[in-house]
This record gives C-alpha cells, sequence and structure tokens, in this order.
C-alpha cells in the first residue's frame, strides 16, 4: 500500500520533513479541545503537552485526562486493562506484583486504586492452589462482572490457572480452574458464555524444558461464579504434527522435550499461542501464533483447531512498504531494502463489516532466545562465527554497512538457500505496520511505511525512539515504533482501530469503516520526550514527569458504558506503570 497522506500535525516539531517522496507539511500548533463545560484541565499524570499528529480532515481526537500510576518503572506494572460499567472500575495487571489493580474510575481525571485481586492462595477446582510466585498475565471482564484472570505457574512450564472474581466485589476469589502451560491471554466470547485462553506454553529460560501450546475454551456459568474444572476443554496441534503442518508456518530451534520428557509432538512444543480475537457469533476463535507469524481457528463448539493459516511476508523492497533499517545512519531514512518483514502479530482482534468478520493485527514481531539459542544476528554477522553468509547474488549483498542493512536484526530461521550454505533472503521481525486480514488469511489492508513516518514528522530526534530510554534511531534496527496491540470501537456510525506503539509510545488511531480504505486519523502520545528515565539520576523524578511508556494494552469503553457518557481508551503502560484515561472527541468541521 502507497498513498500520499495531507497531515497536520500538533507537537514540538518545528519544520516540514521530506522522508523519500512522502512530503509531511510543519507542525502547527492548535488549541487543546476544550472539555465539556469548560477549558481543558490535564488530569494526574497527564504530561503538559502531549503530542499529537493528525490527519487534515480528522473526524476524531483523543486527549488524555487522567492516569494512575504505580510508580514502578520497567517491571510490567500495568500490562492489560478491562473495564466494567456497573461498578465504574479499570482492572490493571500487576504482572510484577502478580495481582491486578482495581481502580475506581468515577472520576476519570484521577483514577484512584481501591485494592489489588490478589491470585496466590486461592484453591482451584481440579484440588491445586495458585502458589506464590505466580504470575498475572491477563484479565477480561463480562459485562455481569465476572472478572477472570489468567495466572502463569512460578515455573512457567507446568500449567496454570484461571482466577475468578467479581468485578463489584471486594476482591475475595470466587475460585479457580486449571488451563494449560502459561495462559498469556483470556477473552470472553461476545456471549458471554466462554472464556478462550492462549496457553502460550514457552520454554523455560534454559531451554530444556518446552511444554505445548494449547487453547483452552472454558465454559462459563450463567451467574458471578467460578466454573467446575470439567467446564475446561483444551484444544491442541497435535493434528498439525509433520507434514500436516501447512507451508510457511515456522516451526524452527532445537527440538527440546515436554515437562514429561516426551519428544512427540514437536510441532505443538513449538507453536505458541499468544492472543485471541473472537467472532461477533461467538463461534469461531482466532489465535495469533507470533514467532510461527501464523492463525490458527478455533472451533469453540468442539473446542479443536480446525486451521493454521501462514500470513507470509512484507516485501520491503516494493514502493511504499520500506523501513528505515539502520540505528547508525544519523537520519530518518525511509526507504526500501531488500528485506522481507514477517508480521508476527501480538495483538489481534475480530470485527464484521457487512456481516463479513474481518482479522485486525499489530505487527509486532518477536524473536525465540532461550538458553543458548539466539535466533536473531545482525545482517553484518552473518558469515560469522558459524552462521552462513548471505548469498553471493542476493540484492542485500552490498548492502552489509551499518549505514545500510549492517545492523538490522533478521532471524537465522529463515531464508536460507536449500542447500543451507547461505541466506538467500533476510527476513526481519515484524511489519512495522498493522493489516487489515479476511479470516482466510488474505490481506485486505496494511499500513505500509506510515506507523514510521507518522512518528518521524511527530517526534522528530525521538523518531524510533526506545521506551526505557528517549534516543533518536533507537529501534531503527529492531523493529521500529513496535506496534503492540490494539483496540477497536465505533464512534458516530464509524469504526476505528486504536493501535498501541510499544517502543515509540503513544496510540494511532485509524478509520477502519471499509477495511480495504482505511485511513490514518490521528496520533497521540501521553509522554514527555524531553524525560529518558533510563538516564536520569533520579528514577523516581523521572519516571513521574516522563508520562506513558511503552503502551501493551488497551480497552474501548463506548460512551453507553462511560462514567462521562463519552466514549473512552483505556491504555496500560508496562514500561512506566501507569493506566491511563483518554477521552475520544468527535471533531466538527475539520479539513
Amino acid at each position: 500500500m502507497s498513498r500520499s497522506l495531507n497531515l497536520l500535525a500538533v507537537s514540538a516539531c518545528a519544520g516540514g520533513l521530506v522522508l523519500g517522496a512522502f512530503a509531511l507539511p510543519a507542525a502547527t500548533a492548535l488549541p487543546a479541545a476544550p472539555a465539556a463545560g469548560g477549558a481543558f484541565i490535564p488530569g494526574a499524570g497527564v504530561v503538559a503537552d502531549p503530542v499529537t499528529y493528525s490527519a487534515d480532515r480528522a473526524g476524531l481526537a483523543l486527549r488524555p485526562l487522567g492516569s494512575y500510576s504505580t510508580g514502578v518503572f520497567d517491571e510490567s506494572s500495568a500490562e492489560v486493562v478491562a473495564y466494567h460499567a456497573r461498578s465504574e472500575r479499570l482492572f490493571s495487571v500487576n504482572a510484577q506484583a502478580g495481582e491486578v489493580t482495581v481502580l475506581d474510575v468515577s472520576d476519570v481525571t484521577a483514577p484512584a486504586r481501591l485494592f489489588a485481586l490478589q491470585t496466590t492462595g486461592v484453591p482451584a477446582a481440579d484440588g491445586s492452589v495458585v502458589p506464590d510466585g505466580a504470575v498475572a498475565n491477563s484479565v477480561a471482564v463480562r459485562s455481569d462482572g465476572l472478572t477472570i484472570v489468567a495466572v502463569e505457574s512460578p515455573d512457567k512450564v507446568s500449567q496454570g490457572w484461571l482466577v475468578f472474581f467479581d468485578a463489584a466485589g471486594d476482591g475475595a476469589a470466587l475460585g479457580a480452574v486449571r488451563v494449560g502451560a502459561l495462559p498469556d491471554m483470556v477473552t470472553v466470547t461476545p456471549d458471554g458464555r466462554t472464556a478462550v485462553v492462549a496457553n502460550e506454553g514457552e520454554p523455560d529460560d534454559d531451554f530444556t524444558v518446552d511444554p505445548e501450546g494449547t487453547v483452552s475454551v472454558v465454559a462459563l456459568a450463567h451467574r458471578v461464579a467460578a466454573p467446575a474444572q470439567s467446564a475446561v476443554r483444551t484444544a491442541d496441534f497435535h493434528a498439525f504434527e509433520g507434514d500436516a503442518l501447512p507451508e510457511g508456518v515456522r516451526v524452527f530451534g532445537p527440538d527440546v522435550a515436554a515437562p514429561d520428557g516426551s519428544l512427540t509432538y514437536r510441532v505443538s512444543r513449538n507453536l505458541e499461542p499468544e492472543y485471541v480475537a473472537v467472532d461477533k457469533h461467538s463461534g469461531t476463535a482466532y489465535v495469533a501464533l507470533q514467532e510461527a507469524n501464523a492463525v490458527a481457528e478455533v472451533d469453540l463448539a468442539s473446542a479443536t483447531v480446525t486451521a493454521i493459516r501462514s500470513l507470509g511476508a512484507k516485501d520491503h523492497s516494493v514502493v511504499g512498504q520500506g523501513i528505515d533499517p539502520s540505528d547508525k545512519d544519523g537520519v530518518a531514512a525511509i526507504r526500501e531494502v531488500p528485506v522481507q518483514g514477517l508480521y508476527m502479530p501480538d495483538g489481534l482482534t475480530a470485527y464484521s463489516v457487512r456481516g463479513e468478520t474481518y482479522l485486525v493485527s499489530a505487527n509486532e514481531g518477536d524473536a525465540r532466545e532461550w538458553g543458548d539459542y539466539a535466533e536473531p544476528v545482525r545482517v553484518k554477522s552473518l558469515g560469522k562465527k558459524g552462521v552462513p553468509p548471505v548469498c553471493a547474488g542476493s540484492p542485500a549483498a552490498g548492502l552489509l554497512g551499518d549505514a545500510d542493512l549492517g545492523r538490522l536484526n533478521v532471524t537465522t530461521a529463515s531464508g536460507l538457500s536449500d542447500d543451507g550454505t547461505c541466506y538467500e533472503e533476510l527476513y526481519s521481525f515484524g511489519s512495522r505496520s498493522f493489516s487489515i486480514w479476511t479470516t482466510d488469511g488474505e490481506l485486505v489492508f496494511d499500513s505500509g511505511t506510515e506507523l514510521e513516518e507518522i512518528t518521524s514528522a511527530a517526534l522528530g530526534d525521538a523518531f524510533n525512539t526506545n521506551h526505557t530510554e528517549t534516543n533518536f534511531e533507537g529501534r531503527s534496527d529492531d523493529k521500529g515504533p513496535e506496534p503492540e496491540n490494539l483496540a477497536i470501537g465505533s464512534v458516530g456510525g464509524r469504526t476505528y482501530a486504536f493501535i498501541g506503539l510499544e517502543r515509540a509510545s503513544g496510540v494511532v488511531v485509524y478509520d477502519i469503516s471499509s477495511p480495504a480504505q482505511s485511513e490514518l486519523v490521528t496520533y497521540v502520545s501521553n509522554r514527555d520526550y524531553s524525560v529518558s528515565v533510563e538516564d536520569a539520576d533520579d528514577t523516581s523524578a523521572a519516571l513521574s514527569a516522563a508520562g506513558d511508556l511503552g503502551p501493551e494494552g488497551l480497552a474501548f469503553i463506548p460512551a453507553s458504558d462511560s462514567p462521562t457518557h463519552k466514549p473512552l481508551l483505556a491504555v496500560a503502560n508496562e514500561v512506566s506503570g501507569t493506566t491511563t484515561l483518554f477521552q475520544v472527541d468527535l471533531v466538527r468541521g475539520r479539513g
């Protein structure tokens, strides 16, 4: 996809930028949108000058209202967020503490901590007890208040749990059930009858044990109560072992035994379910297999994986699909390069347009690095220490310097020639974009170079910065702005995707009402890029000033459920430990 954008910027940047053939106008200051009934007064945790960059006819704007901070830096103390309308409570996963923080957001400008949902010590229906050291990874809340927390075992490779609570209650657990190894994400189907869990099944840190990846399908009670263990069914990948695995699905690395010592199911151990999306009919789940660069389809009625589809790769040598591949070229140079980008989505969600279901993916990218096995390598290191070189006839062969492709991280698991002597193709991690797909795996829309172009224009000297520190091009050699996760919501009769950029920080909004003609609306970042927390002498003071670093989880709150009666977006930021509420405003008469 390549198209010209006419953008109006609101940020600290000055001067026009030209990135290849892509022209961006100079930044222009606009007044902040007024709050209902008076002037806009930022809430606690909102930086003085949030960065905003909008299309000239943007029909929607985001503005941060209030934030809650754990005060914990870079320890995943705010990862996933969910909302319960009746109690006006927000639930933010604090993985660092192994709990879920419950926030009263009746005053959205001042989210206030009520208590935490504690998962350790809770007895489960199978006779086990959630032990100390267990890690909370995800939370989902049903409309009636049934709250579900996905919890991994302290050793990660053993089975995990779902722990149940009442969203409007006092924090007492209702019970728990056992699920697969490392339950990383839980969601509730639109009809409220089923919880679906992506059990990632990562290996242990030494890469000596590797459990199977699975998907748990859990029948939920009609009331706010924990289900019985018999309500849990497991969808596995056994049917896709060996030659049954579809072409293009990545299974690679050492063959490591399961916890019981078995080597029977290599494919099942290699596949690592990351995220779950469910169609509006609550009949089919779609599960991101990030490292495998694929999506699995699960029939929920039978708890069976019915298909796995490879997502292929984006050709970064095509006009409009380039990247900035170097952190040592001294400029924001987004250009076409002879590299294939593996989409490798983290966040995945589903929505329907005119009766057809589409999947929307945030194409973060991820590598497998466990024990002595490390999948990624810099291009300039190919041909060294026993790693095959770039093939002499490859168009990348003459681009191995640091200012070209030399610094770019690529996978050693893809692109080898048939005889294994050299790399014919270079494959990088993630596509630095978000995409829309049919459920059959057909690419309908991709944002192309736009996320890097927008953040370059908006952030200037913080282009492709990291989240723990502010730097110029710190992530150009890796995954750029790193689209991590997303939420979908409807406002004013239009459908929008809200995409969190993990490294660059902030949220990009696209109008996806017509999937193939999706368009940029705005980019907003509640971050002060003049503050570099990792470099600060006083980390606590810098963290307080920095705003939001590393958005991880997002939740859209429609106006009908909102305390303000206006749509909101909640964002959990894992590096800054902040959970921030944005108001979604319709903008009239712009353009």
